[in-house]
């Protein structure tokens, strides 16, 4: 089992049955309120999961079905065509996707792939050039921030 840590800690395994989500930059309401107190991170799941649901503004582009279609056809090219996981299930909604899959690579590996190219091809569907992601790291300190 492989533990990664950024933002979170993320445990997976190849083989072992994942649920991802990933969402729109921007796609969380500026006024989100989380309850008082500690949440469980299923309940945190939950929490943002019904804020993402209930977004009626913000990047609402997964809406438009030629995205939506290219987005379900990526879904399905991974794991048909790149062998990065053993389809399951997934939903495609207007701000976010869920995806649930067994990893056959790395789970780095399969989003970076699945995430980079959908995000490409919206972006060029949308005529959108965005700005590069990448960033300079300035010290060690922001090195070790950004591995961990």
């Amino acid at each position: 089992m492989t533990f990664c840590r950024r933002r979170l800690p993320h445990l997976y395994d190849i083989g072992q049955p994942i649920f991802l989500t990933w969402r729109l930059q921007n796609s969380l309401p500026a006024n989100r309120v989380f309850p008082a107190g500690d949440l469980s991170s299923g309940q945190s799941f939950a929490t943002l999961d019904r804020l993402l649901e209930e977004a009626r503004s913000g990047p609402l582009c997964l809406h438009q079905p030629a995205i939506a279609e290219m987005v379900v056809e990526a879904i399905h090219r991974n794991a048909s065509v790149l062998h990065h996981y053993v389809l399951h299930a997934f939903a495609v909604m207007p701000n976010h996707v869920h995806l649930l899959v067994n990893p056959s690579v790395p789970l780095p590996k399969l989003t970076k792939s699945l995430k980079g190219i959908t995000a490409k091809r919206a972006n060029e569907m949308l005529a959108l050039t965005g700005c590069p992601s990448d960033h300079l790291i300035r010290d060690d300190r922001e090195f070790e921030r950004i591995r961990f």
